[in-house]
């Protein structure tokens, strides 16, 4: 059962990447081999413009959810009595549950009514894919950064504490450091789920600022093309 779960998750893949290197316009018959499509792809404006765009929105929104996502982890986890915590621990759980296309037009309705009172944002597009995404991402840097805190020895911070160090010395010095895998892990998920993003992205995204998936999702729509294979293949 194991080895029948593998080879279903990974025979479609490899079929994709041998395919990705076919000779024929036909993407599922075999024309001999051939690597036309990818130097194709590499010479397709449309294409390179938005992966950069979704490059650019995946580090800015990885990074800025990771800054809140560490904070909100850390405060979870140390200070467990505050007023509004269970308000605030549910916020940040709600998307993880929440459907994505009730995110999406959550936000749609968010920027329109913001537009309408104070002009901002003008329009949508790389500013408004890169809040969206803050918010959706954020929750999982900060699932996994409490879960590294609430695993890691108090006492070593009370240590330092009673050595002399100040809260913001040890904060830099032991917690930060012994909680940094954990860190990584939520800019990587993050980033991935950025670059992943198709559901959200359409709802806040504007015309002419298409990222790679909203792209790859268009041209999937009009026909399977060898091309399409190349670039997931990249990916």
């Amino acid at each position: 059962m194991l080895c029948f779960g593998f080879a279903f998750f990974y025979i479609p893949i490899l079929s994709m990447i041998v395919y990705s290197f076919n000779a024929s316009r036909l993407a599922t018959v075999w024309g001999g081999f051939s690597t036309k499509w990818y130097v194709s792809l590499l010479s397709n404006d449309k294409v390179i413009e938005a992966l950069v765009l979704s490059l650019k929105i995946a580090l800015v929104s990885a990074t800025i959810a990771t800054i809140l996502g560490t904070m909100a982890g850390i405060a979870l986890a140390r200070f467990t009595k505050f007023r509004g915590r269970i308000l605030f621990s549910g916020l940040v759980v709600a998307p993880l549950v929440m459907p994505e296309v009730i995110t999406g037009i959550s936000m749609l309705v968010f920027f329109i009514l913001m537009a309408d009172w104070i002009g901002w944002p003008g329009s949508r597009g790389f500013t408004t894919i890169t809040l969206a995404h803050i918010t959706f991402s954020m929750v999982f840097v900060t699932t996994i950064v409490q879960a590294r805190m609430q695993q890691t020895d108090r006492a070593i911070e009370e240590a330092a504490m009673d050595l002399g160090s100040r809260p913001w010395q040890v904060m830099f010095d032991i917690t930060l450091p012994v909680i940094s895998p954990a860190i990584l892990s939520g800019w990587l998920l993050a980033f991935t789920i950025s670059l992943d993003d198709v559901v959200i992205s359409t709802y806040v995204t504007g015309p002419g600022n298409p990222t790679l998936p909203l792209l790859s999702w268009s041209k999937v729509k009009l026909g399977v093309t060898p091309d399409i294979n190349a670039l997931a293949t990249i990916l």
